[in-house]
């Protein structure tokens, strides 16, 4: 599975951005979906997920009600729609895919295929 991820920039506090992860490859072994960030000073940490069917959906507590994740099955992509954006957002997100497992995992050791980051800065 190689996952290509993009939609990342420079936006005022308040604004949006959408995040976009392409997937491909054998995405029948995709189980789940999820959205991590790093900063340099803070390991990775779970943004949101949401399983392949697009059945169930998880989040951050910092990010909920702000963030949206949602998935496309005809373009086997995943998105994460970002508003109200805060300084404290300004991180590298990454995408990354989960092979079938008994539940959605938050934790980024349990994830199984990464993209590269994308930038995503909040300026205050």
């Amino acid at each position: 599975v190689q996952l290509q991820a993009s939609g990342g920039g420079l936006v005022q506090t308040g604004g949006s951005l959408r995040l976009s992860c392409a997937a491909s490859g054998r995405t029948s072994s995709i189980f789940a979906m999820g959205w991590f960030r790093q900063t340099p000073q803070k390991e990775r940490e779970f943004v949101a997920a949401i399983t392949w069917s697009g059945g169930s959906k998880y989040y951050s507590d910092f990010v909920k009600g702000r963030f949206t994740i949602s998935r496309d099955d005809a373009k086997n992509a995943v998105y994460l729609q970002m508003d109200t954006l805060k300084p404290e957002d300004t991180s590298v997100y990454y995408c990354a895919a989960q092979r079938p497992g008994p539940i959605i995992a938050t934790v980024s050791g349990r994830y199984n295929y990464w993209g590269q980051g994308t930038l995503v800065t909040v300026s205050s």
